[in-house]
């Protein structure tokens, strides 16, 4: 649900589309994997950062599940960065109470990396901090079939039945606020299949710098972008009202 007030800034749920690693290395004449080495660097900065600009929830678009399509050599390299993530910096996330969650499917997933991304799950379940989403083997229209189809798995369901409080409660992110602001960098303007559903009423800001260079200072521009903003939810604002 949209708050009432037209005034309303409170910043709760950031999503974060990273993109630009790869041209981020070719305009360094690194190979690709570098960048997203490099790319790690950021995503725990972030997570860092989260919490001291007011964000209760973070949402990362990891690996989405049109990126099947990259070569196989980069598919694995991505696997094998975050398998490194996960196995540093677990104890970390967990010692500075951040609650991991992951969303997406773990169809054509290595086992590996779903026991990994269970462990993750399962050790920070009961934390209190940031809540700390991965987006990994996601894509909007993929988690909006399945919800359906659980809703579906669920029992026959009647025309009239069929509400989108209904849907969201089959979504992957059932329980989570939806996002106020989803920031995307390398300075493409274009969700590209992340939280499809959850970002009807977020804001977009769209960064021209790459992924890697992400920093606090990205970070923090991109929010005061999102507090200088009226958010209207399809109202009108308090000066326009008659």
């Amino acid at each position: 649900m949209a708050p009432n007030s037209d005034e309303e800034t409170d910043l709760l749920h950031v999503g974060l589309i990273m993109d630009g690693n790869g041209r981020w290395a070719a305009d360094r004449g690194l190979p690709r994997v570098a960048g997203h080495r490099r790319g790690m660097e950021a995503v725990r900065e972030a997570v860092r950062t989260a919490p001291e600009l007011g964000v209760g929830y973070l949402t990362v678009y990891s690996f989405s599940s049109e990126n099947w399509a990259r070569p196989d050599d980069e598919v694995a390299a991505l696997f094998g960065l975050l398998r490194v993530f996960v196995q540093s910096d677990l104890a970390d996330l967990h010692e500075r109470n951040v609650k991991i969650r992951v969303i997406g499917s773990p169809e054509g997933v290595p086992d590996d990396i779903c026991q990994l991304l269970d462990q993750a799950e399962e050790l920070t379940r009961n934390n209190t901090g940031l809540c700390f989403n991965v987006a990994f083997n996601y894509g909007g229209r993929d988690e909006i079939a399945r919800a359906v189809g659980r809703m579906l798995a669920d029992g026959p369901v009647a025309p009239d039945e069929v509400t989108p409080e209904r849907i969201g409660r089959y979504l992957d992110t059932a329980g989570l606020p939806d996002p106020d602001l989803i920031i995307r960098t390398s300075g493409e303007s274009r969700l590209s299949n992340f939280l499809l559903w959850q970002s009807a009423y977020s804001e977009l800001v769209f960064l021209p710098v790459y992924w890697p260079e992400f920093d606090r200072a990205a970070f923090a521009s991109a929010i005061e972008e999102f507090r200088r903003r009226k958010r209207r939810y399809g109202g009108l604002s308090a000066s326009l009202r008659v």
